[in-house]
């Protein structure tokens, strides 16, 4: 296939390796706004936001700093308690996310991770980390869920724990930098369909390069828990169809995939084993170059804007 014209959204994914690096630097300095060892927490956030909020959520809670749940901030439990609420919202005026922290205001210490300081939001949550290096033009959100997520993982490390098999920071961002120079095969180009799978905190993952392939090139992307996908999903894989695995493969996957005549793929497994969020940059490129090969424009997605702003009529 021809190389594509490269567009803003390629040059946001190719710049995560630098946004990771500053997002693990800004850990220490930014750590007021982030959970602290031992509080229960939820987090919100609403599309990527939240796919980010459950990766996260599985990270802290199985690292051993303490109960942590997510929620979409429109299905939030307004009567369960917590002893702090995190919002991650890339342009600060998501009205779900503003909604949720003017009804907390006062009842619980709320967080915000955000990459507009000039935003509504700085006013709701009463601390907020500024992520204004990672911000995007583009509709699609790449490089800022993902060095949200850098961060996050780099206070979790900086606070004495990851979970066993979870790499430091530092790895994730070499691998980074992996995946922006890998090459992409010609066959993921032409696939008709992706299933994406993961286990533990890159569940979140899977879901969200489900959607990453959605809103930028418009394709057929499914999500499930690994272990879920011998319970039907499976169905749907075939010739010229992808099972894409974010993390470690569960036993006789592969073989299950290939007994359909299925595509199987383990990024984090191959060339001596990306990282999980670095294998999401992956499917981020993928997508930009399929959205390209159907002759849409990653950079104006169909039926998107910047942020979701809702009328009193919508809410």
């Amino acid at each position: 296939m021809a190389a594509p014209h490269t567009c803003r959204t390629s040059v946001e994914i190719a710049s995560q390796p630098d946004t990771w690096r500053q997002a693990a630097a800004s850990a220490d300095s930014l750590s007021a706004a982030l959970p602290r060892r031992g509080e229960r927490v939820a987090v919100v956030g609403c599309g990527t936001s939240w796919f980010m909020a459950l990766a996260y959520a599985q990270l802290r809670e199985t690292g051993g700093h303490g109960e942590t749940d997510a929620f979409a901030a429109s299905e939030f439990p307004t009567g369960r308690g917590y002893d702090r609420v995190l919002a991650i919202t890339r342009s600060g005026t998501t009205t779900e996310v503003l909604d949720l922290l003017a009804r907390l205001k006062g009842t619980v210490a709320t967080s915000a991770i955000t990459a507009d300081p000039a935003t509504a939001v700085m006013d709701l949550a009463d601390t907020v980390a500024v992520l204004d290096f990672a911000d995007e033009e583009s509709v699609v959100q790449t490089r800022f869920a993902t060095t949200v997520l850098a961060l996050l993982r780099a206070h979790l490390e900086a606070e004495g724990a990851l979970p066993e098999g979870v790499r430091p920071i530092a790895g994730a961002i070499e691998d980074a930098q992996r995946a922006v120079d890998a090459p992409i095969g010609d066959d993921l180009r032409g696939a008709e369909q992706f299933t994406f799978l993961g286990t533990g905190w890159s569940y979140g993952l899977a879901l969200e390069a489900g959607l990453k392939m959605r809103e930028a090139a418009g394709a057929w992307t499914e999500a499930y828990p690994a272990m879920e996908y011998r319970h039907g999903p499976i169905s749907i894989t075939g010739p010229n169809r992808v099972a894409w695995l974010f993390g470690t493969a569960p036993q006789g996957l592969a073989d299950d995939v290939a007994k359909v005549g299925g595509v199987f793929v383990a990024g984090s497994e191959a060339a001596g084993g990306l990282d999980p969020l670095a294998d999401l940059i992956l499917v981020q490129r993928l997508a930009v170059l399929i959205a390209q090969d159907r002759g849409y424009d990653p950079d104006r997605p169909r039926n998107l804007t910047r942020s979701v702003i809702l009328d009193d009529g919508q809410a």
